[in-house]
């Protein structure tokens, strides 16, 4: 593949920075954590407080046993992960050496915000103590700033480098600890995105920084994502609802922490695209959760059709029928080592034209242009789609069972009309990294492979000649700290639009959390 000039002058320095960062971080331990501390604490079902007192034999089995499938959409039962980024220090002092008392019935399950500035889990510590207090009252929050540099040094559409950048915020209350009632749970997420992106410059459907395409996908934004709330009626059922962003629950498979920026930057590694039909980035919605063992066995949830990312969405509330989402998820111990075994699917009863903007995936632009669809096809009456999905580990830390690399699979299938995408796969293989010094780091590399239907290719070859697309990404991403996690990566991605070339996109992506 013929690199231009621009793009060599390019690839030259993020390569040697690249190499040299990677080098002289694998001779350095992580900063000090304790591996015998759950970087994710098993205290709440997705914002929910066990629905008896913490102190009892049944709340401890929620914190203790409760457990995951990777790289699963859990909208009713996911671990809240606002408290820790990674391995949080041992001992319970904050950076001036005085020390904070937590209330007994946490002080043994949720480490502390302070210690020193490189092994604390949040950049600003824990407040003069105050932080952890509010915690022990049932608030935490959550606030992290990441920046993304990236662009397509050969090939695609476009040919260039952009910066951009987004900051969250998450709150969440536990409502029995804030006086209200046991089993209550209220989360909410804010964030902003600024800057720009190259999601634009491939041709291709799948953004290849998902972090920048939400919740808009160009331009700069502050929007409210989610307010959901959560009640646990019992060991075994969870009930929630509200507006719901869909992403925040998404635990890439044997990767720390969820949502958008916890792995793989493109789009596809994320969540499957053959959803992007029916499903939304945020929209309201309600389920419910069963759990056996504190693992969500089947989840089954409603949402509103209309994506509501930036709206409140009461105004269009179900004008464009419902979505019927339900999940299964069974844990697996192959070999002795863990992994699950999920199928999800969905059913909209919303009318779509095959070339309608989705909130997800990003149709060809010129697809949009002077000819409105409903020139070129006729709307269609309900869209389903089904997944199979798998995630294997090979390795297990046998002295920190958090970490851990392995396989990961999932594959699709759709109506093909009005959904675009008729079928997907997607394979790949990543975790904690090999490097035995660095146990906070993560790597990957996964292919995934589009398959468009007949119909949808119809269509769109009266206005732009089409292929199926595929793309393959590369990432390896460094604690510099427990709080500052920096990111390389690398893509090749062959878009849907035959008049792109194949893209290689290179960038970097730097988290911060506070």
């Amino acid at each position: 593949m013929r690199i231009s000039t621009y793009g060599r002058l390019v690839l030259l320095p993020l390569c040697l920075m690249w190499t040299c960062a990677l080098r002289a971080w694998a001779e350095l331990p992580n900063p000090p954590s304790s591996s015998n501390i759950d970087p994710e604490p098993r205290e709440l079902i997705d914002g929910a407080a066990p629905p008896v007192d913490s102190d009892s034999e049944v709340a401890r089995s929620l914190f203790d046993r409760l457990d995951f499938p990777s790289s699963a959409v859990l909208d009713g039962a996911s671990v809240s992960d606002l408290d820790t980024v990674g391995d949080p220090p041992a001992g319970n002092e904050r950076a001036g050496g005085e020390t904070c008392v937590p209330s007994a019935s946490i002080a043994p399950l949720l480490p502390p915000f302070g210690g020193p500035w490189n092994s604390r889990p949040k950049l600003t510590g824990d407040w003069c103590c105050l932080r952890e207090n509010l915690r022990d009252d049932g608030y935490t929050f959550d606030i992290s700033a990441t920046q993304y540099y990236q662009g397509t040094a050969d090939g695609g559409l476009k040919d260039g480098f952009r910066f951009g950048g987004r900051d969250d915020y998450l709150v969440n209350v536990d409502g029995q600890k804030a006086g209200l009632w046991p089993g209550l749970g209220i989360n909410l997420h804010g964030e902003t995105v600024y800057g720009d992106s190259v999601n634009l410059f491939t041709g291709a459907v799948v953004p290849v920084n998902i972090g920048r395409a939400h919740p808009v996908f160009t331009g700069n934004t502050t929007a409210l994502t989610a307010v959901k709330f959560t009640q646990a009626l019992s060991e075994n059922l969870v009930i929630f609802g509200g507006k719901i962003n869909t992403i925040d629950n998404i635990q890439q498979p044997f990767m720390r922490g969820r949502g958008l920026d916890a792995g793989f930057m493109n789009a596809a590694f994320v969540w499957n695209p053959i959803l992007g039909r029916t499903m939304n980035y945020s929209t309201l919605g309600a389920g419910a959760a069963f759990l056996a063992g504190g693992y969500p066995v089947f989840t089954l949830t409603v949402y509103d059709t209309n994506d509501d990312s930036t709206t409140s969405g009461f105004d269009v509330l179900f004008n464009n029928g419902a979505i019927i989402y339900p999940t299964l998820s069974l844990p697996t111990k192959f070999f002795g080592l863990p992994g699950h075994q999920s199928v999800w699917g969905a059913y909209s009863s919303g009318s779509y034209a095959i070339v309608d903007p989705q909130s997800l995936n990003l149709l060809p632009q010129v697809l949009q242009g002077t000819l409105p669809p409903s020139a070129v096809t006729t709307p269609v009456g309900g869209s389903w789609w089904m997944a199979y999905l798998f995630d294997q580990a090979l390795w297990v830390d046998p002295t920190d069972n958090t970490r851990s690399w392995g396989v990961f699979g999932n594959f699709g299938i759709s109506d093909g009309k009005p959904d675009p995408i008729r079928w997907s796969g997607i394979l790949g293989i990543g975790g904690s990294s090999p490097i035995s010094s660095r146990q906070l780091d993560t790597f990957g590399i996964a292919y995934y492979y589009l398959g468009f239907s007949n119909d949808f290719k119809d269509v769109a070859r009266l206005i732009t000649p089409v292929r199926d697309e595929r793309g393959l990404e590369l990432f390896y991403n460094t604690a510099v700290t427990p709080w500052c996690h920096v990111t390389a990566d690398l893509q090749v991605v062959t878009p849907i639009q035959t008049n792109a070339d194949t893209s290689l996109v290179l960038g970097l992506r730097a988290k911060i959390d506070f």
